[in-house]
């Protein structure tokens, strides 16, 4: 934007990148998680703490909750009924992007949510197949999220897809499956900058797209919505940051998203695996939309899978009542639409891996 304020504003032009093949990288897509053994396997069994409607569910670990579950997400799928799944960051650059990839492959997620660190990851390893750079490092030289490829690539995507009036999740889906639309972001990209040579340049595609989220949803034609926030994502920090595209691809996204929340009024899941902020201010926001619209949501069903042991009470003198995933999509959003919530306690590659496990049973029966 042309600021025209009062204060002084940062100059992105200071801002010095370089090329991601020459970092160190946490995370490979050979660590992630094989879908094949685990639909081969006995589903697992998490001794871990689970709820429903806020009690402790019975039984000495969560197979019980975790097949109840399952069962519904399938039966609302049969029925044609919309099952949204919400992502954070983690359980994608952590390796269980496989488990949403089979899931979408299998028509039984039917919208795929997320927000946009879930987008450089699955950036960056459908690039080059590894992600996750050392912060602690990174940050005292200055190089704490400046990746040529991965700030640019996504931003000049974003640009184009606000040209052309796409959503977000549409727009990293098409850099990574659209041939002409990748062309145009990457000639976009070193119309504006000066090629060293060093840089990846996927005209003819990503390597690892195989591997990514945003691959899975746009070959099978379902939408991956993307929930942004300014200021907040490392490609903010790049001379070619465009709030304007950003916020008005993402704010499309969550029309999107919306609208399939409103597609629930005969019954319907959502199951947040890991956003403890954006997935519930998100659903709460759409909940509220669609009843104002004469569409509210019946029967609608959720899951929430996370570390923090379950203590949500309406109480706002206890610290557990500000856990908004507890809160509302634990326990508010199911209870003012007639559902149940479900909330598991454990590691992402325990729970995850283990409701995956039940979801193939119960679409086998």
């Amino acid at each position: 934007m042309d600021y025209r304020g009062a204060y002084p504003i940062f100059d992105l032009s200071h801002m010095r990148t370089y090329p991601l093949k020459g970092r160190h990288c946490k995370r490979e897509v050979d660590g992630f998680v094989n879908v094949a053994a685990l639909a081969a396997g006995e589903p697992a069994a998490p001794a871990m703490p689970w709820f429903r409607n806020g009690q402790p569910g019975p039984g000495a670990d969560q197979s019980a909750g975790l097949a109840e579950l399952a069962d519904y997400v399938v039966r609302c799928r049969r029925e044609g009924r919309p099952v949204i799944a919400i992502s954070g960051a983690h359980p994608i650059k952590n390796g269980l992007s496989p488990i949403y990839c089979d899931l979408i492959g299998r028509g039984l997620i039917s919208l795929l949510s997320t927000n946009v660190a879930a987008t450089i990851h699955s950036f960056e390893l459908a690039l080059q197949g590894a992600s996750s750079e050392e912060v602690r490092d990174a940050l005292p030289r200055g190089q704490f999220g400046m990746a040529f490829e991965t700030g640019h690539y996504l931003n000049y995507a974003l640009k184009l897809g606000a040209e052309r009036g796409l959503g977000y999740g549409e727009c990293v889906g098409r850099l990574l499956c659209d041939a002409a639309f990748r062309r145009a972001v990457i000639d976009a990209v070193f119309a504006d900058h000066a090629d060293t040579g060093g840089y990846y340049k996927p005209y003819e595609g990503f390597e690892f797209a195989d591997s990514c989220v945003f691959a899975a949803a746009h070959r099978a034609g379902i939408p991956i919505t993307v929930h942004a926030s300014l200021g907040y994502d490392i490609i903010d920090q790049h001379d070619s940051f465009d709030g304007a595209a950003k916020g008005a691809t993402s704010g499309a996204d969550f029309l999107v998203f919306t609208e399939h929340v409103a597609g629930m009024t005969g019954g319907g899941v959502i199951l947040n695996f890991g956003s403890a902020i954006m997935a519930p201010e998100v659903c709460l926001k759409a909940v509220a939309m669609a009843a104002n619209s004469g569409r509210p949501p019946a029967g609608l069903w959720t899951g929430n899978f996370d570390l923090q042991p379950f203590g949500y009470a309406h109480d706002e003198t206890r610290p557990a009542y500000y856990r908004r995933d507890q809160k509302s999509i634990s326990t508010r959003i199911p209870g003012a639409f007639g559902g149940a919530g479900f909330y598991f306690q454990g590691p992402h590659d325990v729970t995850m891996s283990a409701f995956y496990q039940h979801l193939l049973r119960a679409a086998q029966r």
